[in-house]
Formats: C-alpha cells, sequence, structure tokens
C-alpha cells in the first residue's frame, strides 16, 4: 500500500464530474482539477477540492504542450497517482499526460479507440461487430470506389468530435466532392458513412479489469442526429429489461469495450438498430460517462451515481478490490428541451413519477421513472408533445458543444 497521500488530478475543459470528485474526495484522496480559464466561476465542487489550476483556453480547447509543461511543474512538488479525464475532449490530453509521467492508465493507443471514430470502427469491425459501411477519405479513388459500390445516402463525419458536431449527411456523390473540397487540409481528419435510418440506444457501462460489471441499455426517443439537425425534444428511456433489445446490445457492448481495450472505467456507447434489417450497428463508443444528463437517468433508473462509482473504482487501492454496484430494476425517461423562456415553469408537469427537474438557462427538462416500464413509456410520449408547444424553440447547430 502507498505510504504517501494518494492524489487524483481530474481534467474538466468543460463544466463535468462534480459528484465524480466529490466522491474521490470521500475515499479520503486528495483531487485537484485542471480545467478551462474560461469557466473558473463555475459551480465546481470546491469543498471537494484541494487546490484548482486553470489552463489558457480558445473556446475550452488548450494546447497539449502548455497542459504536459503545466502539469509536470505541478508534479515536482505533488505526487499524482490518478489523471482522470472527465470529458470526451480530455481524453487524449489525460493519455498524453499519463504517458509523459508514467503514471497508470490508458495512453495514448488505446485513447485512439476511444477518440477516433475511425479508428474505432476498424477495431469493432476486426472484433466482429457489424458497423455501418464506412472509409476513410485519404484517398479519392478509394473514395470514388466507396461512392460507387454503397448506395447513399451518406455522413461526413469528424474523426474526434463528440456527439453529432460536425456531421454533415449527402445523398449525392457530388454533394460529397463538394463537403470534401472544402474541407481542405481537415480532409483527412473525417470519414465517409453510409446513413442508415433506425432506432438509436445507449449502454452507459462500468468496467473493472476489463470487465462489464455494471450496464444499462437506453433507447433514444429520436436519433440524436436527427435532434441536433432537424429540431426537436430530446428524450430516451431505459429498455425493458430482459428483453431480445437489451441482451443483444448487453453483449455488443461488452464486446465492443473489450476490442477497444478499456481496463476501468466508465464508458457510454451507441448503436443503432437498422430500419431495414433489423440488425444492431456499433456508432460509436467513449472512456467516461454519458453527457445530456444520462447519468441523472441512469441513477433514476437503477440507483447507481455513474460519476460516483467511476471515482470509487479509481480509487480502488489495490484496483482488484472494487466491488461492482447491485443497482436496481426500476424504469426511466429523460426529457430535455431547448426552451423560448429564460427560467421555465415545469410545475404543470406534476405526475407523481416526476423525480427531476433541469435547472438550466432556455432549457426545460425533467426525469420520471416507475416500476412500470409503460408507465414511463406513456409519460414520456405526453411529455414530448407538451414541451414541444409550450417550451420548445431551436437554434443553429453549434460547430462545438457550449457546456
Amino acid at each position: 500500500m502507498p505510504t504517501h497521500p494518494l492524489t487524483m488530478l481530474c481534467l474538466a475543459s468543460y463544466e463535468k464530474g462534480a459528484e465524480f470528485m466529490r466522491e474521490a474526495k470521500r475515499q479520503g484522496w486528495r483531487v485537484y482539477l485542471v480545467t478551462s480559464e474560461s469557466i473558473r466561476d463555475a459551480a465546481w465542487p470546491r469543498e471537494s477540492l484541494d487546490d484548482i489550476f486553470l489552463m489558457p483556453d480558445e473556446n475550452k480547447k488548450w494546447r497539449l504542450n502548455d497542459v504536459i509543461l503545466g502539469v509536470s511543474y505541478l508534479a515536482r512538488t505533488h505526487r499524482l497517482d490518478r489523471i482522470v479525464a472527465l470529458d470526451d475532449f480530455d481524453v487524449e490530453i489525460g493519455a498524453a499526460l499519463r504517458e509523459h509521467l508514467r503514471i497508470p492508465g490508458m495512453g495514448e493507443t488505446t485513447a485512439r479507440y476511444f477518440r477516433d471514430k475511425l479508428a474505432m470502427r476498424a477495431r469493432a469491425r476486426e472484433y466482429g461487430v457489424p458497423v455501418p459501411p464506412f472509409t476513410p477519405v485519404f484517398n479519392d479513388e478509394v473514395v470514388n470506389a466507396y461512392l460507387a459500390e454503397v448506395p447513399g445516402p451518406w455522413l461526413v463525419k469528424p474523426r474526434s468530435e463528440a456527439s453529432t458536431i460536425g456531421i454533415k449527411r449527402t445523398s449525392s456523390p457530388d454533394e460529397v466532392w463538394e463537403i470534401l473540397n472544402q474541407l481542405g487540409d481537415r480532409r483527412s481528419y473525417h470519414l465517409l458513412e453510409k446513413f442508415l435510418p433506425g432506432d438509436v440506444y445507449h449502454v452507459d457501462s462500468i468496467v473493472s479489469e476489463r470487465e462489464v460489471v455494471f450496464a444499462a441499455v437506453s433507447k433514444y426517443a429520436r436519433p440524436p442526429i436527427e435532434v441536433m439537425h432537424d429540431g426537436d425534444v430530446f428524450a430516451t428511456r431505459t429498455v425493458e429489461y430482459g428483453s431480445e433489445d437489451e441482451q443483444q446490445l448487453l453483449e455488443f457492448n461488452r464486446r465492443v469495450l473489450k476490442a477497444m481495450g478499456l481496463v476501468r472505467g466508465a464508458s457510454h456507447t451507441e448503436f443503432i438498430k437498422s430500419h431495414a434489417d433489423g440488425t444492431f450497428y456499433f456508432l460509436e463508443t467513449s472512456a467516461r460517462v454519458g453527457g445530456a444528463n444520462i447519468v441523472e437517468l441512469v441513477e433514476a433508473a437503477t440507483g447507481v451515481n455513474l460519476w460516483a462509482e467511476w471515482a470509487r473504482l479509481e480509487c480502488a487501492e489495490p484496483p482488484e478490490t472494487y466491488r461492482p454496484p447491485q443497482g436496481r430494476r426500476e424504469y426511466a425517461g429523460l426529457i430535455i428541451s431547448l426552451a423560448r423562456q429564460e427560467w421555465p415553469d415545469t410545475s404543470a408537469y406534476n405526475d407523481p413519477e416526476v423525480v427531476w427537474r433541469l435547472n438550466k438557462a432556455f432549457h426545460a427538462g425533467l426525469i420520471v421513472k416507475s416500476p412500470d416500464y409503460g408507465r414511463v413509456s406513456r409519460l414520456l410520449d405526453d411529455y414530448m408533445a407538451r414541451f414541444r408547444v409550450d417550451f420548445f424553440t431551436r437554434q443553429p447547430v453549434p460547430e462545438r458543444p457550449t457546456a
């Protein structure tokens, strides 16, 4: 056992992971936070932090060399035992820091599978997980052969963005080439993929010593790309326990995370069930908890807070002593909408199943839970229709996440 106080360094370029930091402090660790200077005054859990260090940022983006130099200077006087990246955009920086300082945890090669959509698709396919037909876009001849062989429509996707940011839907080869030419030198940082109409699911997991020890399966009401680009209310709900969809997705999720090489941590993985053939296809995975308040959805249904559980896992010393949670098996539904009002009033949504409300300017949101899957589904469908009338508005798709 270590004889010095154990220290956790958390990276959060966006405001994320407060409950992770609180739990790490409850576990007796010293907790340091590196965050963006532009959000220095965010609602960080300062009572649980031993110190906060600020990085100069441009729209939450950090220069890698600045981070390495800054954290290396910190390491002169602080022994760092864990480095944890709390947001998708921090995964690669966390891996580079671990490599530079020789701190245990995910290195740069493995991190690539959780940030690079081209790498993760190729890896999943190698392990027998179905993926939509795709191609890199490095070579003109290869792109033309793909367009001739794979019917449209197609998606031009950034390889390292999060969520649906930067995705362009195209319906003709000329459109594809127009986008690729506009990308210029950024073209190689994208891939081309067939657009598959279908229902999108997500599996939110805790992995310990390469085994998925906790997983919750949920289904979006509409695919996130449609919500983002067409404009609609966002909603997702847990799927029926023991259903064929749940069992298939738990197995595919296990295979995906094994293929990507996740040793321990949290993950949010997405699949699409094709309307054409009913097959589940892998879309993307990550080495962090899901955004869009999915943590609160999972906690409502299972009693497990993924941020806190991830912290308990990271703090286990030695790692083999970690014991996974025994979650309950209820159902929950989450609904979120951009709102016309600065502080929308959701008090009219007063069914007893409402267990959580979003407190965020120009957003309306809530969670319902029940032991009855049908009750959750009926409430969510009703609330979505009402949200569209009471609150919904839309705005242009951002180039990067705003929160």
